[in-house]
């Protein structure tokens, strides 16, 4: 596959998921008055940009990973407040400074990038569901191998799974997607059998599998199987109403489940070879674009919605870092001194710069050279 059909497909979904996350500070800010000097798509030296009539300038950078909204007052993009602009700003101005605004303001557009990247997801998700529908087999179990995982739980052939973790289990394929991304993890599965309602608990397996690019994926596996004949497939189409449940119970369990990953870290059970930084953003959108609009598209849902996460996480320098500190200052009745916001930011950027030089090294030494295998 020709690189820089990978990296078109990867700038264009990152340009677009960023320019989603960035305007919903924007318009929250510009909702409760304060003056935005940047808006831009991108880091680095700028490309084209141009000056609107209320003085922002809106700016494409050589960089395209990225994004910032940078407000008048501000010392860098990445919002650290800059305490000699504000004390030598213009009195007409001072009102209308990001530093100025009361700190339910301020939490509300900090919040506002990642509810874009959810609300973002929501709509494309939202609109699939409705438009495409969903192919389903019914959840009965087939087979349970000799000596599995499952026969160990209890499981048998004629089993109807109903629920797994508490996610409704509409179809087969939600049971193999459950299972599989709760890779030595306790699962609760709810089933009928006979009738009657029952709950096993299990761990699944880990397993490593190539997916059908040849890529490793680790996934959860507990030896059960189904025949799947022509009859068996059936397409479903949700009501609006319907629709708009089973996409925040998607939304939920993608939430969770990456909530989940990023937990195993911390128990000794997370894969760095999952950890994939721009290099294996660009090599999946483009493996994912070859098979067509629909799957490219809930991509992008499912990387606006990890943006959105992450950005939440409570790092100085990323929203969630900012949150956390208005937050303390909504408890105390008064900010954090400047000095300890910038040792915050500081750490914080030395970890987001540490994480992503250990993601870029994951996409290509670590992963040509086959190293931590």
């Amino acid at each position: 596959m020709p690189e820089a059909f990978l990296w078109l497909n990867a700038i264009w979904i990152i340009a677009f998921i960023v320019f989603v996350h960035e305007m919903g500070h924007y318009l929250v800010a510009r909702w409760n008055g304060v003056a935005i000097h940047t808006f831009s798509i991108g880091f680095g030296r700028e490309i084209f940009g141009w000056n609107d009539k209320q003085g922002t300038r809106w700016r494409i950078s050589m960089i395209p990973l990225g994004g910032y909204v940078r407000f008048v007052g501000d010392m860098n993009a990445a919002s650290a407040p800059d305490p000699e602009a504000a004390a030598n700003v213009d009195p007409a101005l001072a009102p209308r400074l990001f530093a100025n605004k009361n700190v339910w303001q301020r939490i509300a557009i900090v919040v506002a990038g990642p509810a874009a990247n959810v609300l973002l997801t929501f709509l494309i998700l939202y609109a699939l569901l409705l438009g495409y529908g969903r192919y389903s087999i019914p959840p009965v179990i087939g087979d349970v191998m000799a000596g599995s995982v499952a026969e160990a739980a209890g499981f048998l052939p004629g089993d109807e799974i109903v629920a797994v973790d508490g996610y409704a289990v509409r179809g087969f394929e939600d049971f193999q997607r459950y299972v599989a991304t709760s890779p030595e993890r306790p699962v609760v599965v709810d089933l009928l059998r006979a009738g009657a309602e029952r709950t096993l608990t299990l761990v699944p397996e880990a397993v490593e599998v190539k997916d059908r690019f040849g890529n490793d994926q680790r996934i959860g596996r507990i030896g059960v199987s189904r025949d799947v004949g022509e009859a068996d497939v059936t397409l479903y189409r949700p009501g609006p109403v319907e629709a708009v449940g089973m996409t925040f119970e998607e939304i939920r369990f993608i939430v969770q489940r990456t909530a989940a990953f990023l937990g195993d870290f911390f128990v000794g059970r997370g894969d760095v070879e999952q950890l994939g930084g721009p290099v294996k953003v660009a090599k999946v959108s483009g493996e994912v674009a070859t098979l067509g609009f629909v799957p490219l598209v809930n991509l992008m849902a499912l990387l606006s919605l990890n943006i959105g996460i992450f950005n939440l996480l409570p790092v100085p320098m990323l929203d969630g870092g900012h949150l956390f500190y208005y937050l303390i200052e909504a408890l105390r009745g008064r900010p954090l001194s400047m000095r300890v916001q910038e040792i915050g930011f500081r750490f914080g950027f030395a970890l987001v710069l540490a994480l992503m030089v250990f993601t870029l090294f994951n996409d290509t030494v670590f992963d040509h050279f086959g190293i931590l295998r």
